[in-house]
């Protein structure tokens, strides 16, 4: 969606020299004011007039003060004149406005939200627990100033101040980044089998095996949902990952008899490499010759003391190998 928002092209003056200039006019307005009223004469319609137009004067010079606005680094405001969107000032400094105009100031610092996790169900239907840390900023303070109704949410009562104002609008954004967060993470949670147990192919990405890539799927859903509201999500990694509680065990069971399988796998293959080099050195180096029967039972000995989980103990014949 192509970005709307505009730097501000209006009448924008340096807030110190204003405040200078307006305190000047405040003081020559109001020393006109007394002078004319200590002068002033019933039936001198000239000097009424002009006392009249001095307060007004007076009135209008106290109203420049409410356009001064301070702009903080990675901050902006959004500016509105009657409802119509004017632009955007993002430079740093104090500066003077036209006092009509409505402020409404925005911060565009990073922010972390770390979301407590949910129960979903992965690709193969298995409950598990996953949650995410995500750092996030406003980037369009058009669309997020007019794109999302955050003004109902926030509590405009008329003794709060700016920055309690603007700590509540951004509570406001950080609950709709919560909420489109906790739907991109049910999505993605629901394309991917949280191991490979539950995979046709060991190729396949997994919950738990490919972190990097699935943080990036993760991060471009939460991008396209939070764009209509001007977010961009900097980082989103998966920060936890589980099975849910009624399946852990069982879960558990299964990659303990996983670990068990492979690990039989491996000492079987060490053993029959073994028994292999053991026949190969006896019969090239002549030691003994050995009938198949022979070689039969000094393969399923040794199969037995390799592969065996505890200490064998040899037992020595004192007859011949037939007896």
């Amino acid at each position: 969606m192509k970005s709307q928002e505009l730097p501000f092209s209006g009448l924008r003056i340096q807030g110190v020299l204003m405040i200078f200039l307006n305190i000047l006019m405040l003081f020559g307005v109001g020393y006109g004011i007394v002078i004319t009223a200590d002068s002033v004469t019933p039936g001198d319609t000239i000097k009424i007039v002009s006392l009249i137009g001095l307060i007004l004067l007076f009135i209008v010079i106290n109203i420049f003060w409410a356009g001064f606005v301070l702009i903080e680094p990675n901050e902006a405001v959004v500016m509105v004149f009657f409802g119509k969107y004017e632009g955007t000032i993002k430079e740093n400094g104090f500066f003077w406005v036209n006092p009509f105009y409505s402020k409404k100031k925005l911060t565009l610092r990073a922010r972390n939200l770390d979301a407590e996790p949910i129960k979903v169900n992965d690709k193969t239907g298995n409950p598990v627990m996953i949650g995410v840390v995500v750092v996030w900023r406003l980037a369009d303070t058009y669309k997020a100033s007019f794109h999302v109704d955050n003004s109902s949410m926030v509590d405009a009562s008329a003794g709060a101040g700016m920055v309690v104002k603007l700590n509540e609008k951004m509570r406001a954004y950080e609950n709709f980044v919560k909420i489109q967060c906790d739907a991109a993470l049910r999505h993605v949670a629901g394309l991917f089998a949280y191991d490979h147990n539950g995979t046709s192919s060991s190729n396949e990405l997994t919950l738990r095996s490919n972190g990097e890539e699935i943080n990036q799927i993760l991060e471009n859903q939460m991008n396209e949902r939070l764009a209509i509201a001007g977010i961009e999500v900097v980082e989103a990694r998966i920060n936890y990952l589980a099975y849910a509680p009624e399946i852990a065990a069982v879960m558990l069971r299964r990659q303990q008899a996983d670990a068990i399988i492979a690990a039989r796998e491996k000492i079987v293959e060490g053993a029959v490499s073994m028994v292999q080099l053991a026949l190969k050195q006896l019969s090239e180096k002549g030691v003994i010759d050995l009938d198949d029967d022979k070689k039969a039972t000094m393969v399923s000995n040794l199969m037995v003391v390799l592969c065996s989980e505890e200490s064998t103990t040899p037992v020595i014949n004192a007859g011949t190998l037939y007896q």
